[in-house]
């Protein structure tokens, strides 16, 4: 599956930074929609190395209002982050916002949109991390950057072995 990409972290205008990250998925809006919206997937898409387990009790409801409660280790620091589920349109966008965790501010938008048969996925977060902007140069910045490429490949990954499946059944 072709799948353009990009991923790009600038300084906000007002305070912190802007992280965007975007990529098409030869695959309808619906079912991607539908792998975003199971929370336990995020495991799936996390870089090993962050340990991340997520520590609600399961099934999870996803709607506005729900609480996400996931522990992970940055740099081999234990992390537990909490965020909430500001706002929930599916199968067009929704909201997490950090409630406690590792930054000052996270508010992370995720929108999806169909644009010539393929859906476009795009994260833009809003985000202000703790420690200034050495902290943020040496290890914020390229953390994420790293985080997200993680989880653009294993997104790929994961739609190819959809779209594989979904052609199989077709052909079969």
């Amino acid at each position: 599956m072709h799948s353009s990409r990009s991923i790009a972290i600038t300084p906000d205008s007002k305070s912190g930074y802007r992280l965007t990250a975007e990529m098409a998925v030869e695959l309808p809006l619906q079912q991607v929609f539908d792998l975003f919206s199971d929370a336990m997937q995020l495991k799936r898409i996390t870089p090993p190395w962050l340990h991340f387990s997520v520590r609600t009790p399961q099934p999870i409801e996803m709607k506005a209002g729900t609480l996400l409660d996931y522990r992970l280790y940055l740099h081999k620091i234990p992390i537990n982050w909490r965020t909430e589920i500001s706002i929930w349109e599916p199968p067009y966008r929704f909201v997490d916002q950090q409630l406690r965790g590792p930054y000052k501010r996270w508010y992370h938008e995720h929108t999806f949109s169909e644009v010539d048969g393929k859906t476009i996925v795009k994260d833009n977060v809003h985000y202000i991390p703790r420690g200034g902007r050495l902290v943020h140069k040496w290890l914020v910045r390229p953390d994420l950057e790293k985080i997200f490429r993680f989880r653009q490949d294993m997104l790929a990954r994961i739609f190819q072995e959809i779209r594989e499946g979904l052609v199989m059944t077709s052909a079969g």
